[in-house]
């Protein structure tokens, strides 16, 4: 798990911190191949007006601004415009997390003490008696996010946000009138049906079968595709709900 080191920042206390990404990417890549000899393929940076291959020394960057005209970035250019990373995360205000709409929320970051020191645990225990979180802003891989940092148990959670510019438009949507009976059996099926959450007994069902296959295929067997079960289509939400319960 790849770490990198920062400094949390709030008033006069710095506090030194390393974090890493709290997900593990687990998705199966297959490699493209030429059929016929089973070469894996390359992609080359081709110029379709001059007919040639290019060299990474060759190319530049542009936008079309305007609707019209090219604007041309050289890379040292744009290197230029590229945030200060000097790894800090300033906390500029702490908030309720209830305040914060959970679509802002994009990405998780483990938040561990770089060195020993009460600094950590102390601003840890605070927020958590407070029931408040920080919201800072920093740079990750040469991108400016704001963030907040939240806890979870004996460490903090450091989570990026998107930002209003970056939200789809929520259409305005017409409620239709719900009758008493068909919230009464909704209500008794969601009961039916309640659980706890248990993410050990959460699996990657699409991942495990394209797994199952390429075993089978490196065994020189052949994979058959599940059929999905079908359901019928029942006329009316009262009758969906009453066979729900009886199932």
């Amino acid at each position: 798990m790849a770490k990198s080191y920062s400094v949390i920042n709030f008033g006069l206390i710095s506090i030194p911190v390393e974090y890493s990404s709290a997900v593990i990417n687990n998705d199966i890549s297959f490699h493209q191949l030429h059929k016929k000899c089973l070469e894996r393929i390359k992609y080359q940076k081709y110029c379709p007006h001059c007919h040639k291959v290019l060299k990474e020394n060759e190319i530049v960057k542009g936008i079309v601004h305007d609707d019209e005209e090219l604007v041309v970035f050289e890379k040292k250019e744009l290197d230029a415009l590229k945030p200060e990373n000097d790894g800090d995360i300033e906390i500029v205000s702490f908030i309720p997390l209830k305040e914060i709409d959970p679509k802002y929320m994009q990405k998780n970051y483990f938040l561990i003490p770089a060195k020993k020191g009460k600094a950590y645990f102390l601003l840890l225990e605070t927020l958590k008696k407070m029931k408040l979180v920080g919201l800072c802003k920093m740079v990750i891989h040469n991108k400016f996010y704001y963030a907040i940092l939240r806890c979870a148990d004996d460490y903090f959670l450091l989570t990026t946000l998107f930002f209003e510019a970056e939200m789809q438009e929520i259409p305005n949507l017409k409620v239709p009138k719900l009758m008493n009976k068909e919230l009464e059996l909704a209500t008794m099926l969601v009961k039916k049906m309640q659980g706890h959450f248990e993410p050990k007994n959460y699996h990657d069902e699409f991942e495990e079968t394209i797994q199952k296959a390429i075993d089978l295929k490196a065994k020189g067997k052949s994979f058959h595709k599940s059929k999905k079960k079908t359901t019928k289509e029942l006329s009316s939400l009262m009758q969906a709900l009453e066979k729900s319960l009886k199932a």
